[in-house]
């Protein structure tokens, strides 16, 4: 199969990486690099008014399956996309606060939803204006989606649903404007029946509580939200057949995403290697580049273990497995659907990237543990940590969230290759 880009994906490139240094200006400068996964507190004020920016630049909605500019977008091709993902990475422009409203809420109400729905959110959506989490998990009910309990009870007087219940991991939940819930609409239903895909509108006030989740990082990028007769604007789907809604949701968490994911994994790879370097482990070559580790060197100071011969051939490993992943990543999304593809990529990722973690303060050796400086003085446990610290702790809940691994293979079992289900 053939992974090169053609001329349009390289006249894209160089119209994108143009928009972006001319715009990544003022404010938008100064929140470069910040952002992302572990590091969602960072600069949120200026991200979202870069996620603005990025509508009015047309950049948001480039994959809605929907006709080129109907809500203001361009529409791109998947290699296009993809062009447009690595020109955004390479100059570290600030992570996005929209995605789930774009990547995952649009396209569900593309493939689910009413056009009334369409034409009411998704203009929000590709102005970079209205931000979204997502109303899945719930304490003891987190990659088993189907033990839900939060209720929704449609209101006689008003024909509108009131939601009553919990949702826990919920990223991005205290700068949402919007959630979407997965709630359980038919009373004494079980299990994958009488659930309705809801949409919700967080400003709330004494019916939507958001608690943030401290991590082990310091840093809650997480939440708790509190649904106390919460009033949902809208089903998408038909009520009942939320099931079937939030599992096409899921699937799209693993497409071009994937690949924009392992373009923030390489630039991560990129500073443990150089790390490796210079604690006298050789040349860092380049995760993307396809540069050689060097012949290594007398070590470093600091307990640091540049100079291992164990330690650099699992660099070499993650850095091939990362090509690896790139190439699943492209052949999946050329072949199309494919039952088992989300939970082959969510394993593969899942820990790789705790892998990276681990590498991350194995390359330091001692001098990762000790705490820094900072600390002494009475600084918050959080702004002591340096990147390769909070990648560690970040990284222990790869294999957890988003589906741990454990149910990742059920689902390759039994959907996949046929096995007999887990007993219940």
């Amino acid at each position: 199969m053939d992974f090169d880009f053609g001329a349009e994906d390289e006249e894209l490139r160089g119209h994108a990486r143009a928009w972006l240094t001319a715009h990544l200006v003022g404010p938008y400068a100064r929140a470069v690099g910040l952002g992302g996964p572990g590091s969602e507190h960072e600069g949120v004020a200026a991200r979202r008014a870069w996620e603005r920016e990025l509508g009015r630049g047309g950049w948001i909605g480039q994959g809605w399956d929907i006709p080129d500019g109907a809500y203001g977008q361009r529409r791109l091709s998947l290699t296009g996309q993809v062009v447009w993902a690595e020109e955004y990475a390479a100059l570290r422009a600030p992570g996005r606060v929209g995605h789930i409203g774009e990547n995952l809420l649009a396209p569900t109400l593309v493939a689910h939803g009413s056009q009334e729905q369409r034409d009411r959110f998704l203009p929000g959506i590709a102005r970079g204006e209205e931000l979204w989490c997502q109303g899945y998990s719930e304490p003891g009910a987190g990659s088993d989606l189907a033990g839900i309990r939060t209720a929704a009870v449609r209101d006689p007087g008003d024909g509108l649903f009131r939601v009553t219940g919990q949702k826990i991991w919920t990223s991005l939940a205290r700068d949402a404007d919007w959630c979407f819930v997965l709630a359980r609409t038919e009373p004494g239903s079980r299990r994958h029946r009488g659930l309705s895909f809801l949409l919700v509108r967080m400003d709330q006030p004494g019916r939507v509580e958001v608690r943030p989740i401290r991590q082990m990082s310091g840093t809650s990028e997480f939440n708790e939200v509190f649904l106390d007769g919460a009033v949902a604007a809208e089903v998408v789907g038909r009520e009942g057949d939320g099931w079937t809604v939030a599992m096409g949701l899921l699937a799209l968490e693993r497409g071009v995403s994937t690949l924009v994911q392992q373009i923030g994994f390489a630039a991560e790879l990129e500073r443990v290697l150089a790390a490796h370097a210079a604690a006298g482990g050789g040349s860092g070559g380049g995760s993307g580049s396809g540069g050689s580790f060097g012949d290594g060197g007398s070590g470093a100071s600091g307990g640091s273990r540049g100079g291992d011969p164990v330690l650099r051939d699992r660099l070499v490993r993650q850095w091939a497995e990362l090509r690896a992943m790139r190439w699943n990543a492209l052949r999946t999304l050329a072949a199309g659907d494919d039952a088992g593809a989300p939970s082959v990529a969510k394993l593969l990722w899942g820990g790789w990237h705790r892998r990276l973690g681990e590498l991350a303060v194995e390359v330091r050796g001692a001098a990762a543990a000790a705490g820094p400086a900072a600390w002494e003085h009475g600084l918050p446990y959080e702004l002591g940590l340096d990147e390769e610290q909070r990648l560690f702790l970040f990284t222990r809940a790869d294999t957890i969230y988003g589906g741990s691994d454990e149910i990742q293979r059920n689902i390759i079992a039994e959907r996949v290759l046929g096995l007999p289900k887990e007993p219940r």
